[in-house]
């Protein structure tokens, strides 16, 4: 069976291609960016109706594949933008119209799972999901995803990328803000942890407030950095001692940063756990994903259209 996925939540157009055995055949995506704002919904939806064509031409290639060879057409349906979410959305369902076949949205947060799941063959996973809008401990009991902890306020890939614009680094911010982070030192930012939840909008604030005091970037970076990660660290690792799960898996596009996976790491082997993450080019918002999604609610969902607040635990 051959699965094809559309991503287009946010600022990554993209389109997967998969088998019913998990082999990546294609993972083609073009991704909106900015030198000095970051993402305005209007200009990603164009983007993405844009480059639409383009990509899909490029994964058909990659795969070796002809589009009447796809068997199913999968989409991700949310959380995510709504004018980008629409325009995804139309793609897949005129697609799928042209093909004759059927058509599936699946849910954006519960694709970052699965596929980091079935990459690294994991039974049990406590998951700590973190892209730019969210930031979430996850774990699965009774055949449902339950929300351990998240963000009060915004998420993680957001205070980042907020941060980066203040400090002219442009969008998408956090590989630069890792990279400066390697040549700072510390200054104390607020460390907000609420039980199981935690909060950035405080810590960008204060990193703010340092900067136009003329705290250099680099030294501001690294606390930041520091900082968040640590408070994620400490709720994740709560989580797994209430849940007595002995596997983490990091997903979603913040789990590129190096430093971020060498602490989640060291928390780990501490308490004799193992941490597991994805490789980069399968952490961010990218198609694959998306089509695994499918091949696996193939039987649950269909035509859902658009749903710009569906959380994993609704799933």
């Amino acid at each position: 069976m051959i699965i094809l996925g559309i991503e287009s939540t946010a600022h990554t157009f993209g389109v997967g291609i998969v088998d019913s055995q998990w082999k990546v055949l294609a993972n083609v995506y073009d991704r909106y960016t900015s030198a000095d704002k970051g993402m305005i919904p209007d200009e990603i939806a164009d983007h993405h109706k844009q480059v639409a064509e383009e990509v899909l031409e490029k994964a058909l290639k990659e795969a070796q594949v002809m589009l009447d060879s796809v068997d199913q057409v999968a989409y991700s349906a949310g959380p995510g933008l709504d004018p980008a979410l629409w325009s995804g959305y139309h793609f897949a369902k005129d697609l799928a119209a042209r093909i004759k076949k059927p058509l599936v949205g699946v849910n954006h947060c519960c694709a970052h799972l699965s596929i980091g799941k079935v990459w690294n063959k994991l039974e049990d996973p406590c998951y700590l999901y973190v892209s730019g809008v969210n930031t979430q401990i996850i774990v699965s009991e009774g055949g449902k995803y339950h929300v351990m902890g998240e963000t009060l306020d915004i998420g993680l890939g957001n205070m980042l990328d907020k941060f980066g614009r203040i400090i002219g680094l442009g969008f998408p911010a956090g590989p630069e803000i890792e990279k400066l982070a390697k040549n700072g030192k510390y200054v104390e930012l607020p460390y907000t942890v609420k039980g199981m939840d935690a909060s950035f909008s405080g810590l960008l604030t204060k990193a703010q407030q340092l900067f136009a005091k003329g705290v250099s970037k680099e030294d501001l970076c690294f606390s930041l950095q520091e900082t968040a990660f640590a408070m994620l660290a400490e709720v994740v690792e709560r989580a797994m001692a209430h849940t007595g799960k002995q596997e983490l898996l990091l997903v979603g596009g913040v789990g590129a940063n190096k430093r971020f996976c060498e602490m989640l790491d060291i928390m780990c082997k501490e308490r004799g756990a193992v941490f597991y993450k994805v490789p980069v080019d399968l952490a961010g918002d990218q198609g694959a994903m998306i089509a695994w999604e499918g091949f696996l609610r193939k039987d649950s969902y269909g035509d859902v259209e658009v749903k710009p607040h569906w959380r994993a635990d609704e799933v």
